[in-house]
Formats: C-alpha cells, sequence, structure tokens
C-alpha cells in the first residue's frame, strides 16, 4: 500500500484537504490569505494529505504545488489534467505522492498506461470517475474517486452527491484499497455520512475553504460520526 493511501485511510479524520485558488465560476477561495495560510490551517486541523489543484482553470499552477510541499510533510495529491509521462515526472519531482488521473478526459487506451508509469515513479494513481464505465477493470493500486460535479463543464453544474453513493458497489469491486468520494461535500455531516455509507476517505476543497476553520470542520465531522 502506497503512502499515500495509507496516510489518508489510517487517518483519524480521513479528508484529502484541498489548496485550490478559485472555483470553477472563477470565485476567489483564499479571499484575502495567502497560500502559506491555507496550508498552516490544514496543518494545525491535522490533515493527513493534501491536494494541489495546480490546473489553469482554477488558477492554480505548477509552481503552487512546490510550494505547497515546501510548506507541509504530508503527502501530496496533484490535481491538473496529466495526460503524459512527462507531467508525471515533473509531478513528482515537485513532490506529489500522487496524481489526478480524470477518465473522462482520457482515451481509455491511455488511462491504464499512465496508472503504471505512475506507479512506476512511485505516485498513487488517482483515478477521478463520474460513472461506472469509466471504471478500470482493476484498481488495486489506486485510489478511485467519483466526483460528485462534472468536469466536462469545468464543475460550474451543482454537485450531485448521490451520485457517489450509486457508484460505491462498483468502485468497491475494482478491488481499489481506497474509494474516495470528492467535490460538492459542503457540511461535516455531510462528509460523515459518506464515510458512514462506506467510503474510504474524502476530497473537500471549496467546502473547506469557505468554512474559516479547517480544525472545527474536523471536529465538527468527529462529531457528526460520533452521533450517528
Amino acid at each position: 500500500m502506497s503512502a499515500f493511501v495509507e496516510a489518508i485511510t489510517g487517518a483519524r479524520v480521513p479528508v484529502i484537504a484541498e489548496v485550490k485558488l478559485r472555483d470553477g465560476d472563477g470565485t476567489d477561495l483564499l479571499r484575502g490569505r495567502s497560500v502559506a495560510d491555507v496550508v498552516a490551517a490544514y496543518r494545525e486541523a491535522g490533515a493527513a494529505c493534501v491536494s494541489v489543484v495546480t490546473g489553469k482553470w482554477f488558477g492554480g499552477n505548477a509552481e503552487l504545488l512546490r510550494e505547497v510541499a515546501s510548506r507541509i510533510d504530508v503527502p501530496l495529491l496533484r490535481k491538473d489534467f496529466i495526460t503524459s509521462a512527462s507531467q508525471l515526472r515533473m509531478s513528482r519531482q515537485l513532490g506529489a505522492s500522487a496524481v489526478l488521473l480524470t477518465a473522462a478526459l482520457l482515451p481509455a487506451g491511455v488511462l491504464p498506461k499512465l496508472a503504471d508509469q505512475a506507479l512506476e515513479l512511485g505516485l498513487t494513481p488517482f483515478i477521478e470517475v463520474t460513472n461506472a464505465g469509466e471504471l478500470p477493470a482493476d484498481a488495486r493500486e489506486c485510489v478511485i474517486a467519483v466526483n460528485n460535479k462534472d468536469i466536462k463543464h469545468r464543475e460550474r453544474l451543482p454537485a450531485d452527491v448521490e451520485r457517489s453513493t450509486g457508484l460505491l458497489a462498483d468502485v468497491l469491486a475494482t478491488g481499489t484499497p481506497c474509494p474516495v468520494s470528492a467535490s460538492g461535500i459542503d457540511t461535516p455531516e455531510a462528509g460523515a455520512r459518506l464515510i458512514d455509507a462506506g467510503f474510504s476517505a474524502l476530497l473537500i476543497g471549496t467546502g473547506l475553504l469557505q468554512a474559516g476553520s479547517p480544525r472545527e470542520w474536523f471536529a465538527q465531522f468527529e462529531q457528526a460520526r460520533t452521533n450517528a
């Protein structure tokens, strides 16, 4: 099991906290804070893993990953439109432990090839899907994440969290050690319900960035699970 998967599945709060500069509509998510401020808040909250959105749609770039890597010592996921081996190598050099591979944007034959190349570099493939047809047959060495939003619309449409629960059985059938529900999880209670349903982890960006205090969000999540 990779360090990324071990970190998140063994975490007290299994949340991959995301650094994202703006949302799909262009809204500033930092709201006057620096990247250092956001990372410090995640570190204080005890985030086990951090996602860094380097895609230009969301205001990111490769140097954002380098900066986050210099400020926190936990496994990092690079979220971007990864389509080549050179991007995988750069991700590793910049400090990533895992890389996003978006099934909807990759030809059928490319996804497994990139996943194998990522594994050879010591990167965990973080395969994002929106329907059962995008799932790989064998994901025993990969994270499978159900995106509750539609990347084809730049995640501008409302989230459908029911997508995650509806796909969970198919996701588990791939053998993944870490099924993740990603995007559109706006409250600790909603996150707790997804974990209780059978997901190993959550990826939360906008919800955490708009919450103000990640530490308080984590505490409320733990309370919601205790009360379940």
